[in-house]
């Protein structure tokens, strides 16, 4: 041990030197750099550290901190049009029974909120459909609002909110689905007491991407690779002429 300390510290010594003498004459050749950049990443690193020992902080388990229940579970299923998705996240939130169960809708225009009505009555839903008015025909602050005064009364109530969201295939399909629930999503998570459950709905393009290889371990490394099946055409008979 001590030799292993002898020799670091020559090493140390000797790196030491040549950072030195290389700060000193290539100063102004780029070396300035290293000065300003070690600094950075020095306090970058501390800062880093210093966020996870807050956390670690805040996530440790008090033992004379009591568990306290929620009184009461209220369930909010978002609402945009009558279909799949919507029927799917209905009957998963009445399966979890929670004290109140409520859909819920915007009416950002008249006539879809009167279809959509008689869509819900036609299906003969068992659940009570809320609107609620958005003058300015905004989603998310209205949400938001009607969420928090469901807590107002009892802050011990837990606000279940689940929001149907489609499961896609190609990258750029994601840019054209789910960006009102990931706005949702991102106002909600702010908001204490409230829990999202997203609901997905596979469409069939989820269903098409290629097939993942999966390895054990060690395979890659002694340059073991498995493709995956590839379907072959059917072999196509050409009738003889004679």
């Amino acid at each position: 041990m001590h030799w292993g300390r002898v020799i670091n510290a020559f090493g140390a010594c000797f790196t030491g030197v040549v950072l030195v003498v290389v700060l000193i004459t290539k100063f102004t050749h780029g070396a300035y750099l290293v000065v300003i950049a070690i600094p950075v990443l020095y306090a970058m690193m501390r800062s880093i550290r210093r966020h996870y020992e807050r956390v670690r902080a805040q996530l440790v388990i008090v033992d004379d901190e009591p568990e306290t229940l929620p009184s009461r579970v209220h369930a909010v299923v978002l609402v945009a049009t009558m279909h799949k998705p919507t029927l799917r996240a209905l009957s998963f939130a009445r399966a979890t029974r929670p004290d109140t169960l409520t859909a819920l809708t915007v009416n950002i225009d008249d006539e879809e909120t009167r279809a959509l009505r008689r869509e819900w009555d036609k299906h003969d839903v068992p659940v009570p459909l809320k609107v609620i008015e958005s003058p300015y025909r905004e989603i998310t602050r209205p949400v938001v609002g009607y969420i928090k005064n469901l807590r107002k009364d009892s802050p011990r109530d837990v606000v279940c909110v689940y929001i149907p969201e489609y499961v896609v295939g190609r990258w750029w399909e994601n840019l054209l689905h789910n960006q009102s629930a990931l706005r949702l999503k991102g106002r909600l998570l702010f908001v204490p007491g409230v829990m999202v459950v997203s609901v997905p709905w596979q469409l069939d393009s989820s269903t098409r991407r290629r097939p993942r290889v999966e390895h054990t371990p060690g395979e890659i490394r002694r340059g073991i690779t498995v493709e995956p099946p590839v379907k072959q055409a059917p072999e196509v008979r050409i009738p003889e002429v004679r």
